[in-house]
C-alpha cells in the first residue's frame, strides 16, 4: 500500500486537468505534469514563479485569486486568457481555484484546476478528421476497384490490337495506351497507400529523422540553394514501436513539402529577414488525448518551416487525396502519411501563418513488448 501522499502525488501525476498549489503569495509550490504541459515547461522551473506571470494583465484575476485566497471562498472563472511562452496567441482555460488550510504549517493555499478550453475544440477537431479520413478512405478504395477493372480491359485491348495490327504507327498508339493505363493503375495505388503489414519494432525517433535529414540534404545539394535544417531534440524520449520505414516515408512527405514550398516559393528577402528554415523538433507530452483515446505518454515529433504557410482555404481539406498547394504536387503525400500514422494510433495535425507552419506527428509511447 502506497502512503497517502504518495498516493496523492500519483493521482494527480495522472490526471490529464491541469492543477497548481499556490502559497498566500501566490507563489507556484507544485503543478503536476498535465501543468507542466499546459504551460509548456518543467515543474522545477514553475516552482516559485507567481501565477500572475501567466495571467493577461487586463482582467482582474489575480485580484480574484487573492480574495478567494483571503477568504477562503472557492471561486470559479470562465473562458479567462492565460499566457504562455513561446506561443504568439493567448490561450482559454476554465479554472476553478479552491482554497485549503495546510495542517501541519497553518498556512493558506490556494488548489487551482485548469482545463483548456482549445483541448477540448482539438480533441473534437480530431476527431472529425479521423472520421473523414476513413470516410475517404472507404470512398478511394471503391472508386479504385471501379476504375481499375475497366483499365484492364483497355490495356488489354491495346496489346491485342498492337499483335492485330503489327504497324509502326499503329504500335505508336497503342504504347501510348498501355504507358497512360500503368500511370493510372500507379496512381490509385498510390492513393491507396500501403498495404503490405507493418513491422512494428521498438525504435529512436530520431534516428528516422536523421535518415529523413540526409535524405534532404542530399536533394537540396542538387537545388544548389541555401536551406537551413535545423535540429531541436529531446534525448530523453524513449523508444516508440513503429515501423520503421514507414515513419520514415511519414516524416519524409512532411519534410519534403515543406523543403519544396520553401524552395519554390521563398519568401522576399528583406533586410534582416532569415533565410529559409526548417526545425526538426521532438517532444515528450503526458496524459495526452488523440482523438478519444488518451495515452500516458506520447511523442511528438515537430516539422517547422518558416515560409508564406499554407492558404487558408486548403487548411481544412489538407489530408484530402488531390488536394495540393503545389503546381507539381500530386496531393497524395499527407493523406498516405495520415493513413500510415492511423495505422500507429496516431495522427498529424498542422497549424500555419505566414512565416511559421508546423506539422506535428503524434506517436503514442507504450512499453515495447520483450522479444
Amino acid at each position: 500500500m502506497l502512503p497517502i501522499a504518495r498516493k496523492g502525488t500519483y493521482l494527480l501525476g495522472n490526471l490529464s486537468t491541469a492543477v497548481l498549489l499556490l502559497d498566500e503569495q501566490l507563489q507556484i509550490e507544485y503543478a503536476n505534469p498535465a501543468a507542466e504541459q499546459l504551460f509548456a515547461t518543467s515543474l522545477s522551473h514553475l516552482q516559485e514563479q507567481f501565477a500572475t506571470l501567466f495571467l493577461r494583465p487586463d482582467n482582474n484575476s489575480a485580484e480574484d485569486l487573492k480574495n478567494a485566497l483571503h477568504e477562503m471562498h472557492p471561486y470559479t472563472r470562465r473562458e479567462a486568457p492565460i499566457q504562455v511562452a513561446g506561443l504568439t496567441h493567448g490561450l482559454f482555460v476554465d479554472y476553478i481555484a479552491t482554497p485549503i488550510l495546510n495542517e501541519e504549517t497553518g498556512e493558506k493555499q490556494l488548489l487551482v484546476e485548469l482545463l483548456p478550453l482549445d483541448r477540448m475544440r482539438r480533441i473534437s477537431r480530431e476527431e472529425g478528421l479521423l472520421t473523414v479520413n476513413h470516410a475517404t478512405k472507404a470512398l478511394v478504395r471503391g472508386m479504385a476497384h471501379e476504375i481499375k477493372n475497366p483499365l484492364g480491359g483497355i490495356r488489354g485491348a491495346a496489346q491485342l490490337l498492337e499483335r492485330s495490327f503489327p504497324s509502326p504507327e499503329i504500335k505508336e498508339y497503342t504504347d501510348v495506351i498501355i504507358s497512360e493505363t500503368d500511370r493510372l493503375g500507379n496512381l490509385l495505388d498510390r492513393m491507396l497507400g500501403p498495404t503490405r503489414m507493418l513491422d512494428f519494432r521498438c525504435i529512436n525517433v530520431h534516428r528516422v529523422l536523421e535518415r529523413v535529414r540526409m535524405i534532404l540534404q542530399a536533394e537540396i545539394l542538387q537545388t544548389k540553394t541555401a536551406l537551413i535544417i535545423e535540429r531541436d531534440y529531446d534525448p530523453s524520449l524513449p523508444e516508440v514501436w513503429a515501423d520503421m520505414d514507414q515513419l520514415i516515408q511519414v516524416v519524409l512527405n512532411v519534410a519534403r513539402n515543406a523543403a519544396q514550398s520553401l524552395l519554390e516559393n521563398p519568401m522576399p528577402v528583406q533586410a534582416g529577414d532569415a533565410a529559409p528554415r526548417i526545425i526538426m523538433r521532438t517532444r515528450a507530452l503526458r496524459q495526452f488525448a488523440i482523438g478519444a483515446q488518451r495515452h500516458r505518454l506520447v511523442c511528438q515529433v515537430e516539422i517547422e518551416d518558416n515560409g508564406h504557410g499554407i492558404r487558408e482555404n486548403l487548411r481544412e481539406t489538407l489530408f484530402y487525396p488531390m488536394v495540393t498547394g503545389r503546381a507539381q504536387g500530386t496531393g497524395l503525400g499527407l493523406p498516405i502519411a495520415q493513413a500510415i500514422m492511423q495505422k500507429h494510433g496516431g495522427l498529424i495535425e498542422c497549424d500555419s501563418i505566414p512565416g511559421r507552419t508546423v506539422f506535428r506527428i503524434l506517436i503514442p509511447i507504450g512499453p515495447c513488448p520483450i522479444p
